[in-house]
């Protein structure tokens, strides 16, 4: 039995919002650079993070992966960076869904762009003994 979508959406909305968001990604002075020196097949990358957001909203099981390790794995992405890219996904959502779905997709999107900018905030060390 598979569960009903967090909120009214279809795959293909989604497919749609992931392209036009990386769209905006790669000409964002900011952020483009970062996302450029990771992803070298972009129509993989964005099929991959459609997976995972059907996956968040529908419920398929379609994606495999792990955003945290990912995002901490590239050694360059800052908490800072967060809010560009939620800033340009709220955008994109604005301008592409309907109202409610629009606001419903950006609360689940903060929600996660807080865990993963947890994940990237600087660590303090043990302290040194002087």
């Amino acid at each position: 039995m598979s569960m009903p979508p967090r909120f009214p959406i279809t795959a293909d909305q989604i497919t749609l919002v992931v392209n036009q968001f990386y769209a905006a990604v790669r000409a964002n002075p900011e952020i483009g650079p970062i996302f450029a020196k990771h992803v070298t097949d972009w129509p993989s990358h964005e099929s991959k993070i459609a997976g995972f957001w059907r996956n968040a909203i529908l419920f398929e099981r379609s994606y495999d992966g792990n955003p945290m390790q990912a995002h901490m794995r590239t050694g360059n992405v800052r908490p800072e960076h967060f809010d560009i890219w939620l800033g340009l996904f709220d955008t994109i959502l604005v301008k592409n869904l309907p109202t409610d779905t629009a606001a419903s997709w950006s609360a689940l999107a903060h929600r996660i762009g807080r865990g993963l900018r947890y994940g990237v905030e600087p660590t303090e060390g043990p302290p040194t003994l002087t």
